[in-house]
């Protein structure tokens, strides 16, 4: 397997430490639009640098990406860039036959008429308008395998195989008990990705009704988070478990809710009101003269790069799936969870907690694919795959899940 990594920030950085200690690819490029963040990815690996090599590529220029992707014979593009970037690196891929791989999806869209009712463009919508194309080509494109979406889809898959006859909601939860020193709001993962999915209209999904929407921070309640991470106040939060999940799993219901905090959440509402959420540019004055800016760009510039929190970051995040259903005619509740001890991951692999949890995953499904555990065509996500195999090498990486009967 020869693999191209598109992006080298916190995620892509984590990506490449998690790979450089397995023998199942043969070589890794390492591409980023600045040419420095992936110099210096590929040179913290030190003695085990010698299957990486490091390029320039700008992830929206589709004709770059295949040329790269053809230049070195890659048969895999791992998508770490933001959303933004999914659909010309998607195309790029299946331009050049190569297996897809992201950890978002593509973007979504508001109805323009009622947000907070029904669904507009929904994640994902573009790709699986592809669907039949990469399968008549016999191509795969992996979609939204990293923690949430990804390890908390197959947390579903397993659920649905293993553990219960009938499923009446599947619901993913996300918390944390993180702080950062030094800092009052310091985002532990790329602002730009969160201020989409928070402001976004959440989607729920019923059978019957399908999918449809709420208004942002719908519906709080308050789940207990296993390791010591303990109670958290959960709200609707837009993501693609829940545009992926009943494709594959016969549910009656299925959510995501993310434990934000009330001083997280209300930061999000103030930069709402104030436009700075927007990313169509506006026009600033400059000693150069005008120039146009996205606010949220400008956001994103003014706080800190999350992966460069490690040292100042303290806790643990949880990520899991929470599920309720029937098995041999007695009612169950479990959540299935990953927990990753920041202390833990900035001591194995200088990564914080977030990014490093992110990054586990992609690395997992690229081995299982390599060693043919497994395979399929067309658009797929995670659980369209048996979630046994992927359990496992998740351990085996030293990570283990955990269950915990409700």
């Amino acid at each position: 397997m020869r693999v191209l990594l598109v992006g080298a920030g916190g995620v892509g950085t984590a990506i490449t430490r998690i790979a450089a200690r397995r023998p199942f690819f043969e070589q890794m490029v390492v591409a980023d639009y600045d040419p420095a963040r992936a110099e210096a990815a590929v040179s913290a690996l030190g003695q085990d640098a010698a299957r990486f090599r490091a390029e320039r590529v700008d992830a929206g220029d589709e004709a770059q990406v295949t040329a790269l992707l053809e230049k070195y014979g890659c048969d895999v593009l791992l998508n770490a860039t933001d959303p933004r970037f999914v659909m010309p690196l998607f195309r790029a891929a299946q331009d050049s036959g190569a297996t897809y791989v992201d950890m978002a999806m593509s973007l979504s869209r508001p109805h323009p008429e009622r947000p907070y009712e029904e669904c507009g463009v929904k994640l994902g919508d573009e790709q699986f308008e592809r669907a039949a194309e990469w399968e008549k080509a016999g191509a795969l494109a992996l979609v939204g395998m990293g923690v949430e979406p990804g390890l908390s889809d197959v947390f579903a898959r397993y659920a649905a195989d293993e553990l219960f006859d009938e499923i009446e909601e599947i619901g993913v939860r996300d918390g944390a008990n993180l702080t950062v020193e030094g800092y009052d709001f310091a985002p532990s993962f790329s602002i730009w990705t969160t201020i989409e999915e928070c402001l976004n209209p959440p989607v729920v999904y019923e059978s019957g009704r399908g999918w449809f929407t709420t208004e942002p921070f719908s519906e709080p309640e308050v789940f207990d988070f296993p390791e010591g991470i303990g109670p958290v106040e959960c709200v609707n939060v837009e993501h693609e478990e829940v545009l992926l999940v009943p494709r594959w799993v016969d549910a009656r219901r299925v959510t995501f809710k993310y434990g934000l905090g009330r001083e997280f959440i209300d930061t999000l509402r103030t930069l709402h009101l104030l436009g700075l959420d927007r990313t169509e540019p506006v026009t600033v004055p400059s000693a150069r003269g005008p120039v146009e800016v996205s606010p949220r760009d400008v956001v994103a510039a003014c706080l800190p790069d999350p992966a460069t929190l490690g040292e100042r970051m303290h806790g643990k995040t949880c990520a899991g799936t929470w599920v309720r259903g029937v098995r041999d005619g007695a009612p169950r509740e479990v959540y299935l969870y990953h927990v990753v001890d920041n202390q833990w991951s900035m001591a194995e692999y200088g990564c914080q907690a977030v990014v490093w949890q992110t990054a586990v995953n992609p690395v997992v499904a690229l081995e299982l694919l390599a060693g043919g555990a497994w395979s399929g065509t067309g658009v797929l996500g995670p659980e369209a795959f048996p979630a046994r195999p992927f359990l496992d090498l998740l351990t085996a990486y030293g990570s283990p899940w955990g269950m915990r009967e409700q």
